[in-house]
């Protein structure tokens, strides 16, 4: 039996981020940059007004009061967008507008509320100081300066730099595409009506949005029954679209196990025990040149499993440097069993308190439990060397929900 770190080590061998596309920024939302991006020109590219008000030589206006207002001439108007037209100095001043240049001879900004708003001449009830209000151009980005590095995640704060920078697109390490292929004669597709000895396919959806959880373009495609012929057909079908194929159902030692019959003849799949619960028969290997991971039919086995394997795999092909989900240390709360020689990965809840971390157990750990995995707020790992845990233990738990 296969240890879960040996079998991790062997699906992330040769594993490297997709080759890096350009796109346009909207659609790079998510990915993970593979270029550093660099500014041409500084931010703000000019001094601007940070208010609406009136732009004027500071040494010259003395300190204004409302008992003792200032009188300027309003020599121009520059809203947003347009050059200023005049050189401000004693005794004038320009209106401006948020965002505006600012015009020769200016240096600071008085702001509307301090004033009359009058126009052609001005009435300023306050001052301003040399810098006041004023956006001095490369107080945010110098020019030539990396804005952002290759590695970096684009989301919507990272996007609204590159296009202050002039960015329309970005070189990026793509989505991978990856195929869910659900088998099993016993599977209907959700929402048809269940004959006799029917099930609901679950894992075919679940697994499709693990994966577009983490980034993935993701296709669920089934339930395939078993049948050698129709299973080779479909997975054919598939590979041309796939970077990376997911399939259930099928890997262990049943009369009927399809997936192993067909993979075991075709590439380089393997099919192994790993000594792990749930998720021991794991399949992995490559279909011409595309990974594919032959995960077992119980829906928690299968949810664990891609938690396990396929995760990592996923965000080495995103571009990710951290593979596995963050952890944390808590203490378990209640007694249960662990497999000897097995290592266990117990869902229950996960709870933040002012004293730490504590991890309540599910009662019932079995493979089929899609309810206990769905209100599981954290996944705790058990070391192979314990069968048992007592109440106080600390485990490493990770957090669903943190990516």
């Amino acid at each position: 039996m296969r240890s879960v770190d040996d079998q991790l080590a062997r699906v992330l061998d040769g594993v490297r981020p997709l080759n890096p596309i350009d796109m346009g920024l909207v659609d790079a939302r998510g990915c993970i940059l593979a270029e550093d991006v660099r500014a041409p020109w500084p931010l703000p590219p000019f001094d601007n007004s940070a208010m609406d008000g009136y732009a004027v030589a500071a040494a010259h206006l003395g300190e204004p009061t409302q008992s003792a207002p200032l009188r300027l001439k309003v020599i121009d108007d520059i809203p947003a967008g347009t050059r200023p037209r005049a050189t401000v100095g004693p005794g004038t001043a320009a209106r401006i507008m948020t965002g505006a240049p600012m015009p020769y001879g200016a240096d600071a900004v008085v702001p509307v509320e301090l004033t009359d708003g009058g126009m052609p001449v001005v009435t300023l009830f306050g001052g301003a100081r040399v810098g006041q209000h004023v956006r001095r151009a490369g107080d945010d980005v110098h020019s030539g300066a990396t804005v952002l590095n290759a590695g970096t995640i684009m989301e919507a704060r990272q996007t609204a730099l590159a296009a202050a920078v002039g960015r329309s697109r970005v070189v990026i390490h793509p989505r991978p595409r990856v195929v869910v292929l659900t088998t099993g004669s016993e599977l209907v597709e959700p929402g048809r009506q269940l004959g006799p000895g029917m099930i609901n396919d679950v894992n075919g959806s679940a697994l499709a949005v693990a994966a577009a959880e983490l980034g993935a373009e993701a296709f669920w495609v089934g339930p395939v029954p078993d049948d050698a012929e129709v299973f080779r057909n479909a997975l054919e079908d598939q590979l041309v679209r796939a970077d990376l194929v997911i399939t259930t159902g099928g890997v262990s030692v049943g009369a009927y196990d399809t997936v192993k019959k067909v993979l075991s003849s075709l590439g380089t799949v393997e099919f192994v025990r790993v000594a792990m619960q749930p998720g021991m028969p794991q399949g992995h290997g490559h279909i011409a040149g595309v990974p594919i991971f032959n995960l077992p039919g119980n829906p928690v086995s299968a949810m664990v499993s891609f938690e396990v394997f396929v995760r990592p795999v996923l965000r080495r092909m995103l571009g990710f440097s951290d593979l596995v989900r963050p952890h944390v240390e808590a203490t378990v709360t209640q007694e249960f069993d662990s497999p000897l020689g097995k290592r266990q990965f117990a869902r229950g809840q996960l709870v933040h308190t002012a004293e730490g971390y504590l991890f309540h157990p599910a009662a019932v750990q079995q493979s089929h439990q899609v309810a206990v995995l769905a209100h599981a707020t954290g996944l705790a790992v058990v070391p192979e060397q314990v069968g048992h845990v007592v109440a106080g233990t600390r485990l490493p738990v990770a957090p669903f929900g943190v990516h």
